[in-house]
């Protein structure tokens, strides 16, 4: 759940799930449990089919890589995408599982692109499915009076050759406009680098953030050289700059 909110209003727990095919099909569904105990009589995963679909001709965006967002008023959004036309963000229904608005015009969050109309800002070389717009895995999370915005970039499952790295802006509304440290929208193909690879780690990327114990981590994974390039989950805390900035550190 992004935003370090709980359900309050529920006494389930929701799990987002995401499919995904090499042609342009996709679909994020979701199923409930009143408990992540499987040992309760109670453990039970209950299907809700799809919150949100594409739609060949209407739907520009693809429909993976789902977080789940929270507000103060108990509000639901789903933040969403890879590629093609960027990161969306859907205000959802009170029961987290339906889009409440029309999913033929959800703003666009982030972009490599300079601007929406379609320049872009990066070029790379691409799959011919994945397209040329090389930004997904969006992650929200709240601290203090801003929503950070968390994406990653470039491209993962490539081993040593991989150029995956996360970038960051944020907002003091949940539904944005997100800026970097030098003011550039994500929209508009702002993004500031906050993690990248090294030579002890390549293609870090795909985050999620989390409180714990009154502590602060960020979960993401990696190719291990010295393992021969396997890819890995990593666990570092985060702390945060004067200017209200998260800084990572070691576990």
């Amino acid at each position: 759940m992004g935003a370090g909110h709980q359900f309050s209003q529920w006494a389930i727990l929701s799990l987002l799930f995401r499919f995904r095919v090499r042609k342009k099909t996709s679909a994020i569904g979701v199923a409930t449990n009143k408990t992540l105990d499987s040992a309760s009589p109670d453990f039970c995963w209950v299907d809700h089919g799809r919150v949100i679909q594409f739609y060949p001709g209407k739907t520009p965006w693809n429909a993976i890589d789902p977080n789940l967002v929270v507000d103060e008023k108990g509000l639901g959004y789903l933040v969403f995408g890879s590629f093609w036309d960027g990161l969306k963000l859907v205000k959802l229904t009170r029961d987290f599982l339906l889009p409440a608005e029309e999913i033929d015009n959800i703003p666009t969050v982030a972009s490599r692109k300079k601007d929406i109309s379609g320049k872009k800002a990066v070029a790379d070389n691409h799959s011919a499915n994945a397209g040329d717009n090389a930004i997904e895995a969006p992650f929200i999370f709240k601290k203090g009076a801003y929503f950070y915005f968390f994406a990653s970039i470039d491209y993962c499952c490539r081993g040593e050759k991989s150029t995956y790295k996360v970038i960051i802006g944020r907002s003091k509304k949940l539904q944005g406009p997100y800026v970097d440290k030098d003011g550039v929208a994500l929209r508009n193909g702002g993004g500031s680098v906050f993690l990248q690879g090294d030579k002890n780690w390549y293609g870090v990327g795909h985050n999620g953030v989390f409180s714990a114990g009154g502590k602060d981590y960020i979960v993401y994974h990696g190719y291990d050289p010295a393992d021969g390039g396997k890819s890995k989950l990593r666990i570092r805390k985060l702390t945060w700059d004067a200017k209200g900035w998260p800084v990572t550190g070691d576990l």
